[in-house]
């Protein structure tokens, strides 16, 4: 492992004390007390030096009333409860005066969890898999697109090259802000492991170093917000939607996920077909069978619907494969500590949290119950009939996301994963975002229909 450039050590069973002494060396004049909304939005609470201590008791609160799906009014207060070893200061800024970050969980008044926090949903089933033995290790590659900016440094679709995958400086522009984003998220204790251009223009991936799932969940929240004011230095504006333009490539955030006891990877068996164990495998039929129901919490927006469409390298199928790249399910060829199930579906306006969730639930469901995973799909889905794909039971994708929330709504391992709250605000949420979206008239509409009809 290359030499660390982190501002700060590991700081895994760090006191209070430890944080404030980092603190006060390193000039951390604010603290950004951060979580995140129901629909992955990052929030904090920025709070000077004086309320440091108060904070790292757990003692501030905020209003959750004022945060999309958290409360009604009447339980509007709620506290900030800091996880310690999240604790960053952000490399950019006045050394003389900089700023830190804890990520938080959310405590109800009386100090007990907040149903509602995502973070903790992905706590409880991380939990949940720990009564079988099991630990989550995952990583995240989130791509995302830089576009120029406005006139009047509003965003757009404009991009700053016309680069394709791996392509280099002259034609790939965003190198410069790519790199600057690796020594941000290094100096914040990040592995960066790659750097490239995407496939459509104006398009990037950062991949670091998987982790436990919520280590993971945290890192992909910073990420996002890292990129973003990376970019707005270069001026340029960063987006993680799902598909900003029409016939280009969309952002996918393909997840690496794998299953351990102790250090051993429950997903290996030497012996076995495939060197796929068991529990691999039954993982995998769990994925399978609850693929649709996860798709509003791994693919949350209407627009995300738009990428999981034939003919962009998007997955549309329900299938796993060794190869193949067309399922939603591929095992990468690595064995041994680095098997692994990469599932190509979610995209980066997920929030971490609740796709992992959703996603560690799917998996922990199938080996309870030793789920059917069928056989894998070597061939490619997108060149299938409708009676091939019939005949070895490939299943479709939810086309939009209405009928995603249908399939979120019917599900019980999915819903129970996410816990009453989440399930019933997020679902709520949707609809109404749904509802709005079709009640617009869109430009492809009045190009179609205003002078024919």
């Amino acid at each position: 492992m290359p030499e660390s450039r982190a501002l700060l050590p590991d700081l895994k069973g760090a006191t209070a004390k430890d944080v404030l002494e980092i603190a006060r060396k390193n000039n951390v004049r604010f603290l950004r007390l951060q979580f995140t909304d129901i629909l992955g939005v990052n929030k904090n609470v920025e709070i000077p030096a004086s309320q440091f201590e108060k904070a790292l008791t757990g003692d501030i609160m905020f209003d959750g009333s004022s945060i999309e799906g958290f409360v009604r009014i009447e339980e509007s207060d709620m506290l900030l409860a800091p996880d310690l070893s999240t604790f960053r200061i952000f490399p950019w800024g006045d050394p003389d005066s900089r700023v830190g970050r804890l990520i938080c969980d959310i405590n109800m008044p009386d100090g007990s969890p907040f149903p509602g926090d995502p973070r903790g949903a992905l706590k409880r089933v991380i939990a949940d898999a720990a009564e079988l033995g099991f630990t989550m290790n995952a990583g995240m590659e989130a791509e995302f697109f830089m576009f120029k900016r406005g006139p009047n440094g509003e965003s757009s679709t404009e991009t700053h090259d016309v680069g394709s995958y791996f392509d280099l400086a002259p034609v790939d522009l965003g190198e410069d802000a790519r790199r600057a984003i690796v020594d941000d998220l290094e100096q914040m204790g990040f592995e960066v492991e790659t750097a490239h251009h995407e496939v459509a223009h104006g398009q990037h991936e950062i991949d670091f170093r998987y982790a436990d799932a919520l280590t993971t969940a945290d890192n992909i929240a910073t990420f996002r917000f890292v990129v973003k004011a990376v970019a707005q230095r270069f001026g340029l504006a960063a987006s993680f939607m799902p598909k900003p333009i029409f016939g280009q490539n969309g952002s996918g955030m393909h997840t690496h996920q794998s299953l351990f006891r102790g250090k051993q990877n429950a997903f290996w068996d030497p012996k076995a077909q495939w060197e796929l164990s068991e529990t691999a495998l039954h993982y995998i039929g769990g994925l399978l069978r609850h693929a649709r129901g996860c798709c509003a919490i791994t693919n949350p927006l209407v627009n995300s619907y738009k990428r999981l469409v034939p003919g962009y390298e998007a997955p549309v199928n329900v299938a796993w494969s060794m190869r193949n790249r067309s399922p939603m399910l591929r095992i990468p060829e690595r064995r041994g500590l680095g098997t692994r199930v990469e599932h190509r579906v979610p995209d980066p306006a997920a929030n971490p949290y609740l796709a992992l969730a959703v996603m560690l639930a799917a998996g922990i469901d199938g080996v309870r119950t030793s789920a059917d995973y069928r056989e894998p799909v070597n061939e490619n889905i997108w060149e299938m009939s409708h009676r091939e794909k019939r005949r070895l039971r490939i299943d479709d994708l939810p086309h939009d996301l209405n009928e995603a929330c249908n399939e979120l709504e019917k599900n019980d391992v999915i819903t129970s994963a996410l816990g009453d709250h989440i399930a019933q605000h997020f679902l709520a949420a949707k609809r109404q975002e749904w509802r709005e979206y079709i009640s617009q008239v869109s430009q492809w509409e009045l190009d179609n229909y205003l002078g024919k009809y």
